[in-house]
Protein backbone atom coordinates (compact mmCIF):
# COMPACT_ATOMS: atom_id res chain seq x y z
CA UNK A 1 0.00 0.00 0.00
CA UNK A 2 1.30 3.35 -0.80
CA UNK A 3 1.73 6.01 1.98
CA UNK A 4 1.37 9.82 1.57
CA UNK A 5 2.33 12.48 4.70
CA UNK A 6 0.35 15.53 4.98
CA UNK A 7 1.02 18.51 7.04
CA UNK A 8 -1.59 20.75 8.14
CA UNK A 9 -3.36 21.81 10.77
CA UNK A 10 -6.18 19.97 12.24
CA UNK A 11 -9.52 22.18 12.60
CA UNK A 12 -11.40 19.36 15.40
CA UNK A 13 -14.71 20.81 13.53
CA UNK A 14 -14.95 22.57 10.46
CA UNK A 15 -13.89 20.14 7.62
CA UNK A 16 -10.63 21.41 6.14
CA UNK A 17 -6.78 20.42 6.62
CA UNK A 18 -5.99 17.03 8.15
CA UNK A 19 -10.31 16.31 9.04
CA UNK A 20 -10.80 16.10 4.85
CA UNK A 21 -7.19 14.55 3.90
CA UNK A 22 -7.50 11.67 6.39
CA UNK A 23 -10.13 10.43 5.27
CA UNK A 24 -10.22 11.23 1.64
CA UNK A 25 -7.14 9.88 1.13
CA UNK A 26 -7.41 7.18 3.01
CA UNK A 27 -10.93 6.30 1.34
CA UNK A 28 -8.62 5.94 -2.13
CA UNK A 29 -6.79 3.29 -0.64
CA UNK A 30 -3.51 5.10 0.42
CA UNK A 31 -2.11 5.38 3.83
CA UNK A 32 -2.21 8.40 5.31
CA UNK A 33 0.92 9.74 7.86
CA UNK A 34 -0.41 12.89 9.90
CA UNK A 35 2.01 15.82 10.82
CA UNK A 36 -0.17 18.53 12.09
CA UNK A 37 0.76 21.86 12.41
CA UNK A 38 -2.02 22.62 15.01
CA UNK A 39 -5.00 22.00 16.72
CA UNK A 40 -7.59 24.66 16.44
CA UNK A 41 -11.57 23.80 17.92
CA UNK A 42 -12.45 24.74 14.89
CA UNK A 43 -11.64 26.65 11.39
CA UNK A 44 -10.99 30.45 11.47
CA UNK A 45 -14.12 30.81 9.75
CA UNK A 46 -15.88 30.42 13.09
CA UNK A 47 -15.70 33.24 16.03
CA UNK A 48 -13.49 32.73 19.07
CA UNK A 49 -11.99 29.59 18.20
CA UNK A 50 -9.19 28.35 20.11
CA UNK A 51 -5.40 27.18 18.30
CA UNK A 52 -2.48 25.29 20.36
CA UNK A 53 0.44 25.62 18.36
CA UNK A 54 2.29 22.09 17.30
CA UNK A 55 5.45 23.91 15.81
CA UNK A 56 7.27 23.08 18.54
CA UNK A 57 6.55 19.21 17.93
CA UNK A 58 7.49 18.94 13.91
CA UNK A 59 11.05 18.17 14.79
CA UNK A 60 11.06 15.46 17.40
CA UNK A 61 8.01 13.84 15.30
CA UNK A 62 10.18 13.77 12.22
CA UNK A 63 13.30 12.62 14.10
CA UNK A 64 11.40 9.62 15.24
CA UNK A 65 10.09 8.54 11.71
CA UNK A 66 13.79 8.87 10.83
CA UNK A 67 15.11 6.65 13.58
CA UNK A 68 12.05 4.24 12.77
CA UNK A 69 13.11 4.42 8.62
CA UNK A 70 9.94 5.41 7.89
CA UNK A 71 9.37 6.12 4.51
CA UNK A 72 6.47 7.77 1.74
CA UNK A 73 5.55 7.69 -1.39
CA UNK A 74 4.48 11.14 -1.65
CA UNK A 75 4.54 14.29 0.55
CA UNK A 76 1.49 16.76 0.30
CA UNK A 77 1.52 19.74 2.31
CA UNK A 78 -1.12 22.75 3.03
CA UNK A 79 -1.93 25.13 5.54
CA UNK A 80 1.11 26.22 6.91
CA UNK A 81 0.95 28.66 9.69
CA UNK A 82 4.81 30.71 9.98
CA UNK A 83 7.87 31.00 8.27
CA UNK A 84 9.43 28.77 10.86
CA UNK A 85 6.87 26.16 9.69
CA UNK A 86 8.20 26.72 6.01
CA UNK A 87 11.55 25.96 6.97
CA UNK A 88 10.77 22.77 8.94
CA UNK A 89 8.73 21.60 5.78
CA UNK A 90 11.86 21.99 3.87
CA UNK A 91 13.76 20.07 5.48
CA UNK A 92 11.62 17.23 5.66
CA UNK A 93 11.40 17.32 2.44
CA UNK A 94 15.41 16.33 1.89
CA UNK A 95 14.78 13.82 4.98
CA UNK A 96 12.24 11.87 3.44
CA UNK A 97 12.15 13.28 -0.17
CA UNK A 98 13.32 11.55 -3.07
CA UNK A 99 13.10 11.10 -6.44
CA UNK A 100 10.65 8.33 -5.81
CA UNK A 101 8.68 10.24 -3.65
CA UNK A 102 6.01 12.73 -5.08
CA UNK A 103 6.60 16.97 -3.63
CA UNK A 104 2.59 17.85 -3.79
CA UNK A 105 2.30 21.23 -2.00
CA UNK A 106 -0.98 23.84 -1.82
CA UNK A 107 0.25 26.69 -0.20
CA UNK A 108 -2.86 27.85 1.31
CA UNK A 109 -2.39 31.46 2.09
CA UNK A 110 -5.11 33.78 0.27
CA UNK A 111 -8.60 34.06 -1.44
CA UNK A 112 -10.88 36.10 -3.38
CA UNK A 113 -7.95 38.62 -3.97
CA UNK A 114 -6.76 38.76 -0.47
CA UNK A 115 -4.27 37.00 2.04
CA UNK A 116 -6.00 35.39 5.10
CA UNK A 117 -5.60 37.46 7.56
CA UNK A 118 -2.31 35.48 9.51
CA UNK A 119 0.01 36.01 6.48
CA UNK A 120 1.44 39.28 4.89
CA UNK A 121 3.26 39.54 1.87
CA UNK A 122 6.61 38.49 3.16
CA UNK A 123 5.13 35.21 3.93
CA UNK A 124 3.93 34.68 0.47
CA UNK A 125 7.55 34.90 -0.61
CA UNK A 126 8.48 32.40 1.50
CA UNK A 127 5.83 29.98 0.26
CA UNK A 128 6.95 30.70 -3.20
CA UNK A 129 10.39 29.73 -2.54
CA UNK A 130 8.76 26.79 -0.65
CA UNK A 131 6.91 26.02 -3.92
CA UNK A 132 10.02 25.93 -5.86
CA UNK A 133 10.97 22.52 -3.95
CA UNK A 134 7.63 20.68 -5.08
CA UNK A 135 7.11 18.62 -8.22
CA UNK A 136 3.52 20.03 -8.57
CA UNK A 137 1.45 22.96 -6.83
CA UNK A 138 -1.75 23.79 -6.63
CA UNK A 139 -2.08 27.62 -5.99
CA UNK A 140 -5.58 29.06 -6.70
CA UNK A 141 -5.32 32.41 -9.11
CA UNK A 142 -5.28 34.70 -5.63
CA UNK A 143 -2.67 32.80 -4.39
CA UNK A 144 -0.22 32.57 -7.55
CA UNK A 145 -0.60 36.37 -8.16
CA UNK A 146 0.98 36.89 -4.64
CA UNK A 147 3.93 34.57 -5.51
CA UNK A 148 4.53 36.29 -8.57
CA UNK A 149 3.85 39.60 -7.84
CA UNK A 150 1.05 40.12 -10.76
CA UNK A 151 -1.82 41.97 -10.49
CA UNK A 152 -4.93 39.85 -9.69
CA UNK A 153 -7.88 40.12 -11.53
CA UNK A 154 -11.47 39.07 -11.11
CA UNK A 155 -11.84 39.06 -15.25
CA UNK A 156 -8.86 37.74 -17.59
CA UNK A 157 -8.38 35.58 -20.13
CA UNK A 158 -6.36 32.61 -21.71
CA UNK A 159 -3.27 34.79 -21.87
CA UNK A 160 -3.21 36.32 -18.60
CA UNK A 161 -3.58 32.37 -17.33
CA UNK A 162 -0.88 31.57 -19.28
CA UNK A 163 1.50 34.35 -17.97
CA UNK A 164 0.16 33.36 -14.54
CA UNK A 165 1.31 29.61 -15.15
CA UNK A 166 4.72 30.81 -16.66
CA UNK A 167 5.76 33.04 -13.89
CA UNK A 168 5.02 30.16 -11.47
CA UNK A 169 7.04 27.20 -13.33
CA UNK A 170 10.10 30.35 -12.57
CA UNK A 171 9.86 29.42 -9.13
CA UNK A 172 10.70 25.88 -10.08
CA UNK A 173 8.00 23.73 -9.50
CA UNK A 174 7.69 20.39 -12.30
CA UNK A 175 4.32 20.55 -12.55
CA UNK A 176 2.08 23.99 -11.83
CA UNK A 177 -1.57 23.75 -11.43
CA UNK A 178 -4.02 26.92 -11.27
CA UNK A 179 -7.49 26.19 -9.63
CA UNK A 180 -10.72 27.85 -9.71
CA UNK A 181 -9.74 28.74 -13.49
CA UNK A 182 -13.12 30.03 -15.43
CA UNK A 183 -11.90 30.37 -18.78
CA UNK A 184 -16.33 30.46 -20.38
CA UNK A 185 -19.33 31.69 -18.41
CA UNK A 186 -20.44 28.87 -16.26
CA UNK A 187 -17.53 26.57 -16.26
CA UNK A 188 -14.50 26.58 -13.49
CA UNK A 189 -11.40 23.92 -13.17
CA UNK A 190 -7.98 24.04 -13.77
CA UNK A 191 -5.17 25.17 -16.11
CA UNK A 192 -1.72 23.30 -15.56
CA UNK A 193 1.79 23.47 -17.35
CA UNK A 194 4.06 20.80 -17.12
CA UNK A 195 7.38 22.95 -17.22
CA UNK A 196 9.80 20.27 -18.19
CA UNK A 197 8.17 19.47 -21.50
CA UNK A 198 6.02 22.87 -21.56
CA UNK A 199 3.01 20.72 -22.30
CA UNK A 200 -0.06 22.67 -21.06
CA UNK A 201 -3.65 20.86 -19.79
CA UNK A 202 -7.02 22.20 -19.32
CA UNK A 203 -9.79 20.50 -17.45
CA UNK A 204 -13.53 22.94 -16.74
CA UNK A 205 -16.36 21.28 -15.77
CA UNK A 206 -20.06 22.84 -14.82
CA UNK A 207 -19.15 25.70 -12.45
CA UNK A 208 -21.91 24.95 -8.93
CA UNK A 209 -22.69 28.80 -7.43
CA UNK A 210 -22.03 28.16 -4.33
CA UNK A 211 -18.11 28.91 -1.72
CA UNK A 212 -17.58 26.54 1.24
CA UNK A 213 -15.13 26.54 3.08
CA UNK A 214 -12.48 23.38 2.71
CA UNK A 215 -13.08 22.68 -1.01
CA UNK A 216 -9.63 23.40 -1.70
CA UNK A 217 -8.41 20.64 0.28
CA UNK A 218 -11.15 18.51 -0.94
CA UNK A 219 -9.54 19.11 -4.10
CA UNK A 220 -5.93 18.70 -3.29
CA UNK A 221 -6.61 15.40 -1.23
CA UNK A 222 -8.12 13.61 -4.21
CA UNK A 223 -5.64 14.95 -6.67
CA UNK A 224 -2.69 13.52 -4.46
CA UNK A 225 -4.51 10.82 -3.76
CA UNK A 226 -5.09 9.76 -7.07
CA UNK A 227 -1.49 10.60 -8.46
CA UNK A 228 -0.12 7.82 -5.73
CA UNK A 229 -2.36 5.50 -6.79
CA UNK A 230 -0.89 6.04 -10.36
CA UNK A 231 -3.79 7.92 -12.30
CA UNK A 232 -2.38 10.15 -14.89
CA UNK A 233 -1.56 13.47 -14.52
CA UNK A 234 -4.90 14.11 -16.28
CA UNK A 235 -7.02 11.72 -15.12
CA UNK A 236 -6.06 12.97 -11.37
CA UNK A 237 -7.05 16.35 -11.64
CA UNK A 238 -10.14 15.63 -13.74
CA UNK A 239 -11.29 13.25 -10.67
CA UNK A 240 -10.39 16.03 -7.81
CA UNK A 241 -12.07 19.10 -10.08
CA UNK A 242 -15.56 16.66 -10.71
CA UNK A 243 -15.24 15.26 -7.10
CA UNK A 244 -15.04 19.04 -6.05
CA UNK A 245 -18.43 19.84 -7.93
CA UNK A 246 -20.27 16.46 -6.82
CA UNK A 247 -19.55 17.44 -2.94
CA UNK A 248 -20.81 21.05 -3.39
CA UNK A 249 -23.92 20.18 -5.12
CA UNK A 250 -24.99 17.50 -2.38
CA UNK A 251 -24.01 20.14 -0.03
CA UNK A 252 -26.47 22.09 -1.69
CA UNK A 253 -29.06 19.48 -1.14
CA UNK A 254 -29.17 19.21 2.79
CA UNK A 255 -32.06 20.68 4.20
CA UNK A 256 -30.35 21.77 6.97
CA UNK A 257 -27.80 24.09 4.76
CA UNK A 258 -24.23 23.71 6.31
CA UNK A 259 -22.55 26.82 5.88
CA UNK A 260 -18.39 25.75 7.43
CA UNK A 261 -18.33 22.87 4.82
CA UNK A 262 -19.32 20.59 2.52
CA UNK A 263 -20.75 17.39 2.95
CA UNK A 264 -17.73 15.16 0.98
CA UNK A 265 -18.84 12.18 3.90
CA UNK A 266 -21.90 11.39 1.46
CA UNK A 267 -20.12 11.44 -1.73
CA UNK A 268 -17.09 8.98 -0.47
CA UNK A 269 -18.58 5.88 -2.12
CA UNK A 270 -19.20 8.17 -5.64
CA UNK A 271 -15.12 9.00 -5.88
CA UNK A 272 -14.30 5.44 -4.97
CA UNK A 273 -16.14 3.83 -7.72
CA UNK A 274 -14.79 6.88 -10.00
CA UNK A 275 -11.27 5.84 -9.33
CA UNK A 276 -11.53 2.34 -9.54
CA UNK A 277 -13.25 3.27 -12.94
CA UNK A 278 -10.46 5.23 -13.54
CA UNK A 279 -7.77 3.29 -13.00
CA UNK A 280 -9.01 0.29 -15.07
CA UNK A 281 -9.76 2.25 -17.76
CA UNK A 282 -6.48 4.47 -18.18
Amino acid sequence: MKRILTIQDISCLGKCSVTVALPVISAMGVETVILPTAVLSTHTMFSGFTVKDLTDQLVPITEHWKSQNVTFDAIYTGYLGSAEEIEIVKKIFKDFGGDDTLIFIDPVMADNGKLYPAFDEAYAKLNAGLCGEADIIVPNITEACFMTGMDYRTEYDEAYVKELLDKLAALGSKVVVLTGVSLSKGKTGVYGLDTVTGETFIYQNDLVDATYHGTGDIFASVAVGGLTRGLSRDKAFALAADYTADTIRETLHNPKKPWYGVDFEATIPQLVSRLAVDLATQ
